[in-house]
């Protein structure tokens, strides 16, 4: 994947988005920061503000691009906050230019939502929960669906099979991982996956002054637990987390109801992630923005942490797991 948006040069994005728009930019193409894809602000002649985002090629299917912006569309249309994804000359949310499939969003600007009070927790789980209630609408075809077997034992092979770590480091790694697949796998038999956010942190929760809550940047969109887009919000591990996922609770159910037992999954999937993010790194592996990002990424001191940290995370599972047994669930 080296050098994939090499050629997508500011005379190129321009070019490509004004063929898509039939309307003329000024020369303003400002990078915003994005590892995987690239995106860039942009002005019209009019002076309206546009956001472009250019996907990296091999990530998604263009069938699987179109099931991202259809649930936007669909949130938007429910009244939700989103930034929707603007319809183009070619009558669909995606252009193409030399391979690279690209969309534009209107600019809206917000800051980070702070999370404060009870109320900031309720107001948050109602967003969530109306998110949802959307989500659970339609299913996709071509999103990934977030299950051990689907995600973190692909992505165990694929950091394995690419020689990224010695062979002790491997051993370390693929145990662990193991580990936390054979405890995953009998909390998602049951578990309901629908459309969800995937990566609902707090980055992506922006306030709006005057108008209140705005959920972006739905690139991680999966078919998910719905617990999945509480746990990045939490300021801690699960078990020392229970009063704002009660709060959160309160204001997601009266849309949605939450099955309480995905709240075990929580540590389950924060380890999920972390295996995530390696392997989403490795493909960026030999891109210069990213080696410029994450010098050391790749070291036989980095793989010592990473398995380290995933190791760490393995003994907090352990202990939920006995302290559920123990009678002392705390959620």
């Amino acid at each position: 994947m080296s050098g994939v948006f090499d050629a997508l040069t500011p005379a190129c994005i321009l070019t490509a988005v004004e063929e898509e728009l039939s309307v003329p930019l000024t020369g303003l193409t400002a990078p915003l920061p994005s590892y995987i894809n690239r995106v860039y602000e942009l002005a019209t002649q009019a002076d309206e503000r546009l956001i472009v985002k250019f996907y990296r090629p091999g990530r998604w299917q263009q069938e699987a691009l179109a099931e991202e912006h259809q649930f936007l569309l669909d949130c938007d249309a429910a009244e939700i906050p989103v930034v929707a994804p603007m319809v183009l000359q070619n009558g669909s949310t995606l252009g193409c230019w030399d391979g690279i499939y690209f969309t534009l969003f209107p600019k809206r600007s917000g800051r980070e939502m702070n999370l404060h009070t009870d109320e900031d927790w309720r107001r948050l789980g109602s967003m969530i929960g109306r998110m949802h209630a959307v989500g659970m609408e339609r299913d996709t075809e071509h999103r990934l669906v977030m299950h051990p077997e689907s995600t973190t034992l692909p992505e165990r092979d694929q950091l394995l099979a690419g020689g990224w770590m010695s062979s002790h480091m491997a051993d370390r790694f693929k145990a662990v991982v193991d580990q936390v697949v054979e405890w995953a796998l009998p909390l998602f038999e049951d578990a309901e996956l629908h459309r969800i956010h995937g990566d609902c942190h707090r980055a992506n929760v922006l306030e709006r002054p005057g108008e209140g809550l705005m959920l972006i940047d739905f690139d991680d969109m999966v078919m998910g637990p719905a617990v999945q887009d509480f746990w990045l919000m939490l300021p801690g591990h699960a078990h020392a987390c229970g009063h704002e996922l009660t709060l959160m609770l309160e204001g997601y159910e009266p849309f949605v109801e939450f099955d309480d037992r995905q709240l075990g999954m929580i540590e389950i999937l924060r380890a999920m992630r972390m295996i995530y993010f390696l392997a989403w790194c490795s493909t960026q592996a030999d891109d210069y923005r990213f080696q410029s990002q994450f010098p050391e990424w790749g070291s036989e001191h980095f793989w010592q942490r990473e398995v380290a940290d995933l190791e760490q995370q393995v003994s907090i599972i352990e202990a939920d797991r006995n302290r559920i047994r123990g009678g002392g669930n705390e959620y």
